[in-house]
């Protein structure tokens, strides 16, 4: 009986542990079917999302490849060096001469100025859809917008908010149209004339002259003086609170030149305003807190809001500077030219601007190395999902995701042209109702497409730097002027 009894023991022991193991297996089996079951499911919902970024990051590598052959061909004397899909540093050669000294930082200007490409395609290819002019609708729709922000735009106001509402109204009616006088898209070709001494190198006269639309800086003189360097043509004027004074002189009979003032109303310019018909309006843009900055960079920001194409002449200097030099006056202090060369080429390879130097004048300017406008709009749509993606911000927002506040025009009310009471002698010729009266019809078929694309919607910014938050005032068709 022993010797039967310890085999079948033994038998049994190894069935029980057989036994244990299969169940063991069997359970760690289905414990790795159900892992991968919800493996699959989570990654077959995750994935697209993960081959969505691998695949924004690619268009915006190559499009980063584009940017360093753009820069490279485009002369100036600047490299690109990429540090990754989004940010890149440009470099000026070592031998350059950097003469310009900074007294705050006590270092001369560098030879090296690193960017953000996804934020700045980003930044300003929104700028093609905005408005820059402060308008009353904007300060209708804003938050406070009257109370608040009105008083900003006031200069010897005395209150940092409007609690006389018709006081402030009185300050700004003289340049605040009820709606956008100007719209993206308006005019094809657009010059911006800076003041550089460059300009005195190449006879742009006549090419400054063929565009649409003229935008000048300041004093910068027009007459037959300069006429086969900086033309004859004036459309727009940007100037700054030092140019009030001579704005009459320098305007000299050009009554449809329109004036935007770059920062705020004050007494000097509403004197001014008071005795010119010229139309005059405030600049609504976005604040670039950067070296290449100034008049020069607003007068840019106000183009690319209303033309398919900038083109800007008078913003390089040689190396071996040693100040920034005008074309019609003495030297002056104030500008950064290297870094400011470095940004406008960067600008030029976004497809922003089209820089004209006698840097250049020995090259062809036929702009095939400029990335097209496909590539372009490819490289914004994976830089917009990809800086959405990374805020945590799910699905298509559309063209209006960063409307955060929203405003609408009744559609029987047109609003008062700009202007006070007293102006009413110098108004009767005013070139006013050029801009604030034109017929929608009356406007080139990109700005008719564009404005029906946009559904009608005015976008403006809020503060500061950023386009995260935008004002959006809705038109309907009934209102269109």
């Amino acid at each position: 009986m022993r010797s039967l009894k310890a085999p079948f023991s033994n038998n049994g022991s190894s069935a029980r542990r057989l036994t244990l193991l299969h169940l063991v297996c069997a359970a760690s089996l289905f414990s790795f079917l159900v892992f991968v079951i919800q493996s699959s499911f989570f990654a077959g919902y995750q994935q697209p999302l993960a081959d969505l970024n691998k695949e924004e990051v690619r268009i915006l590598s190559d499009f980063q490849s584009s940017v360093q052959q753009c820069v490279a061909k485009r002369g100036l004397g600047l490299t690109a060096h990429i540090i990754d899909h989004c940010k890149l540093v440009l470099k000026f050669p070592e031998g350059t001469n950097s003469t310009w000294y900074n007294e705050q930082f006590k270092i001369y200007e560098p030879l090296e100025y690193p960017y953000d490409v996804c934020e700045a395609i980003l930044l300003w290819e929104q700028y093609r859809n905005m408005t820059t002019v402060l308008t009353r609708e904007y300060l209708d729709a804003r938050p406070d917008g009257w109370f608040d922000y009105a008083a900003k735009r006031i200069a010897q106001l005395g209150a940092d908010k409007c609690y006389n509402r018709t006081l402030c109204e009185e300050h700004l009616n003289l340049i605040l149209p009820s709606k956008p006088p100007f719209h993206p898209r308006q005019f094809k070709t657009c010059a911006v004339v800076g003041n550089s001494g460059d300009l005195l190198k190449t006879e742009f006269g006549e090419e400054i002259d063929s565009h649409d639309a003229v935008i000048r800086d300041n004093e910068a003189p027009v007459n037959e003086k300069y006429a086969k360097y900086v033309g004859l043509k004036r459309d727009f004027r940007l100037v700054v609170r030092g140019a009030a004074g001579n704005m009459i002189a320098i305007l000299n009979g050009s009554d449809d030149e329109v004036l935007v003032i770059k920062s705020v109303i004050h007494r000097d310019f509403n004197a001014m305003i008071k005795l010119i018909p010229n139309p005059v309006y405030l600049f609504q843009g976005i604040v670039l807190r950067r070296g290449a900055k100034g008049t020069g960079m607003k007068s840019i920001e106000l183009a690319l809001s209303m033309c398919d194409i900038v083109d800007i002449y008078g913003f390089t200097v040689d190396p071996g500077y040693t100040e920034w030099t005008r074309y019609f006056s003495t030297p002056r202090k104030g500008h950064n030219p290297l870094q400011g060369r470095a940004y406008y080429q960067l600008l030029e390879c976004l497809g922003v601007i089209r820089i004209h130097s006698p840097m250049r004048s020995k090259r062809k300017q036929d702009w095939s190395d400029v990335p097209d406008r496909k590539m372009i709009r490819r490289a914004h749509t994976a830089a917009l999902s990809l800086k959405k993606s990374r805020s945590g911000q799910a699905g298509d927002l559309g063209q209006f995701g960063s409307c955060k506040v929203w405003g609408n025009v009744d559609p029987g009310t047109k609003g008062p042209i700009s202007g006070s009471s007293d102006m009413s002698d110098t108004r009767k010729h005013s070139g006013y109702s050029k801009w604030e009266l034109t017929p929608f019809n009356s406007l080139r078929k990109e700005a008719q497409d564009h404005y029906k694309q946009m559904e009608g919607v005015s976008l403006y910014k809020m503060d500061g730097n950023k386009l995260d938050d935008l004002v959006c005032v809705r038109h309907s068709s009934d209102s269109i002027a």
